[in-house]
């Protein structure tokens, strides 16, 4: 599930990347998905919104197992 959860990241990371930020994968914990958030991404008011409304809806659709995904 690693390799297909990175791959997700990878489509997702240009848009993070066009405004200053990226996502980097720390660990698969079951359904789980623990990444971290860093650059401009790390502090933005919106980046709870951007993990939950973006990245963790993305990785949902196509990686069924995923329940939630979490920053740490």
């Amino acid at each position: 599930m690693e390799d297909k959860v990175k791959e997700v990241l990878d489509k997702v990371r240009p848009y993070l990347v066009r405004d200053g930020g990226n996502v980097e994968l720390v660990g698969i914990d079951g359904g789980t998905v623990k990444v971290r958030l860093v650059g401009h991404c790390a502090g933005c008011m919106h980046s709870q919104m951007t993990l939950k409304n973006g990245i963790e809806r993305i990785l949902k659709e196509e990686i069924p197992e995923v329940k939630e995904v979490v920053a740490v």
